[in-house]
């Protein structure tokens, strides 16, 4: 499986090389909303938090929005352009494709994460040393590479890019609300405590949060750090399990 999947991984990179469209929204969008982020936090005159404990987080988010639907949206172009067919013809299997897509937008997700923190620490100055940007690194990486399994998860069960739409906000929504992003998950009803579990995001704020203040370590969450992995596995199991050859 190993030689097939960096095949497909190899076609993917070429092919993202020749969509210049999709690396702009991919690079350079998270770039604006973050400076438009800036500006919206340099009108409070005298903010009552901190800025960086709601910045990071919302920064991730970003991250997770852009990533799941831009992948989605790919991948079902994939299949209507009978690219997946053509693999599965040619005696590719599940995971043989699953993986080669992951590899290949996992080297852009790595690049979007290094663009994302480098511009978080000229603009907010999180004054974090090597380790903590790096910890902070690896949790927004996490969260994209999670974000890319569930985009192709969502692509599985869409035909065209239209029937991709109503399936963002079932991600999206609950990211928002479920995940502590505005709101303690602990101010939340019993039920929304336990239902925010199914968003990546509610693992990635927890663990940015112990993070971000000084002394801060990813193994003050232990559950967090090992919910994140563990969910992204499961995600990346259902869509080779959901993948097929034909509608």
């Amino acid at each position: 499986m190993g030689s097939r999947s960096f095949a497909v991984a190899g076609r993917v990179l070429a092919q993202l090389r020749r969509d210049h469209r999709f690396l702009a929204l991919s690079l350079l969008v998270p770039v604006l909303i973050l400076y438009l982020l800036k500006v919206f936090f340099d009108a409070f005159p005298s903010p009552a938090f901190k800025r960086t404990s709601v910045v990071v987080p919302v920064a991730s988010f970003i991250v997770h929005f852009l990533t799941y639907v831009l992948t989605a949206i790919a991948l079902v172009r994939e299949r209507t352009h009978q690219t997946l067919t053509r693999m599965f013809v040619n005696g590719y299997r599940q995971g043989d494709i699953i993986v080669g897509y992951l590899l290949a937008y996992t080297t852009l997700a790595t690049a979007q994460g290094v663009i994302v923190l480098t511009e978080l620490s000229i603009l907010f100055d999180l004054g974090a040393g090597g380790g903590r940007l790096f910890s902070i690194y690896l949790v927004i990486w996490l969260l994209a590479v999670i974000s890319l399994s569930l985009g192709i998860l969502v692509s599985n069960f869409a035909r065209n890019e239209g029937q991709v739409l109503p399936m963002i906000p079932l991600v999206v929504i609950p990211s928002i609300f479920l995940s502590g992003l505005i709101l303690p998950v602990a101010r939340l009803p019993e039920w929304a405590q336990v239902l925010s579990r199914v968003t990546p995001l509610y693992y990635a704020c927890n663990l940015l949060r112990e993070v971000i203040p000084d002394g801060g370590s990813l193994f003050n969450d232990v559950g967090s750090l090992l919910g994140l992995p563990v969910y992204g596995l499961v995600v990346l199991t259902l869509a080779a399990a959901t993948l097929r050859e034909r509608d």
